[in-house]
């Protein structure tokens, strides 16, 4: 059986330990923290608060050293979170229509002061007497004259001539000028060929097709017509090649690796990446057409053709009439922006807007 040995205060010591004592001994500090008599009504409650007060001491040091970084990376997370949601603001739209009385005066004001200017100086040239007034009428002349055609009932039937054979004409030249583009953009050997040969196409005035158009067809609705096509066809078709031209690689490679190839690349790729390129040209082409048109009736005048702002503005020359002259000048005039300010700016818009090219 394990041997015990008894100390002096008759408690027993286990076996193994030093014979003087010491080896079950406290240390000296804890001993007389022990030994100290307690404070009367105490109970041994201030040891118990003064751990207490220690732990509490403890907790609140790493509660402060972790606390620090924390904060830390909140700061930086609520910076990050600032600067996305300025640049989410950027990025988002103003669904929110602008007041009438700024689109008043932002859009409409600017052209009205323009075009009241015009005819202040207009008046002021008439009332100087700077030309005779059979060569410089008044605006109120010409008004007269338009407002005689307008009674005659005749007015309307002419723009609508016109109009309708530009438009005819347009139409047709788009859908010849957009695969011929297309074929000059893609096909190298094509734009080898023909690239130089659009571009002189479109620098040379319309006017100089007249003759010869009427020597091929006579005086006939296809004279007029093939004017309009050799003045519009090269405009669309350099428009859309510039437009081509315009396209990143990078949308190209894209394209073919989704399978998008032959005509359904250039439908979902091609097509749409040159489309403000491509509108562009259709604008130059309408430009062209109605520019060609004009000259064209003009020129070819015959009753078999019926009568347009060309033939009005032809009639009005061969009588000297000065006013109708020139109002048949501010209707073709007047007709060209409405085509543009109705049609052509809105799509305009529209795809610069999608691209984020314009607010």
């Amino acid at each position: 059986m394990a041997s015990t040995e008894t100390t002096d205060t008759g408690s027993p010591t286990p076996e193994g330990a030093r014979g003087d004592g010491t080896a079950g001994a406290d240390p000296p500090g804890r001993a007389a923290a022990r030994d100290a008599p307690e404070a009367p009504g105490t109970g041994g409650t201030a040891k118990t608060k003064d751990a207490k007060d220690t732990k509490d001491a403890v907790s609140t040091k790493t509660a402060r050293s972790t606390k620090a970084p924390a904060s830390g990376k909140q700061d930086a997370a609520a910076e990050l979170a600032g600067l996305e949601a300025g640049l989410d603001a950027l990025d988002t739209r103003t669904t929110t229509r602008p007041p009438i009385g700024r689109v008043l005066v932002k859009k409409v004001l600017p052209p009205v002061v323009a075009v009241f200017l015009v005819l202040a100086l207009w008046q002021a040239a008439f009332a100087l007497q700077l030309k005779p007034e059979y060569q410089l009428p008044s605006p109120l002349m010409v008004w007269n004259a338009l407002a005689e055609e307008w009674y005659k009932g005749t007015i309307l039937s002419i723009i609508w001539q016109s109009v309708s054979r530009g438009a005819l004409g347009f139409v047709i030249a788009l859908l010849i000028g957009t695969p011929l583009g297309l074929l000059v953009a893609r096909v190298k050997p094509v734009r080898a060929a023909i690239g130089p040969i659009l571009s002189g196409l479109q620098s040379l005035p319309s006017v100089a097709w007249v003759p010869a158009a009427i020597i091929w067809f006579g005086l006939t609705d296809a004279t007029i017509y093939a004017v309009v096509l050799l003045g519009a066809v090269p405009s669309i078709a350099n428009g859309l090649v510039a437009g081509v031209d315009q396209i990143q690689p990078m949308h190209l490679r894209a394209g073919k690796v989704i399978g998008a190839t032959g005509l359904r690349g250039v439908r979902h790729v091609l097509l749409p990446a040159a489309l403000p390129g491509y509108i562009a040209g259709l604008k130059q082409g309408w430009a062209f057409s109605w520019r060609s048109l004009m000259a064209a009736e003009l020129i070819a005048t015959s009753p078999d053709l019926g009568a347009g702002l060309g033939q009005l503005l032809e009639t009005g020359r061969s009588y000297q009439d000065m006013p109708l002259v020139l109002g048949a000048i501010l209707l073709i005039l007047l007709v060209g922006i409405g085509i543009e300010l109705l049609i052509f700016a809105p799509v305009e818009r529209r795809v610069l807007r999608a691209r984020g090219l314009m607010r």
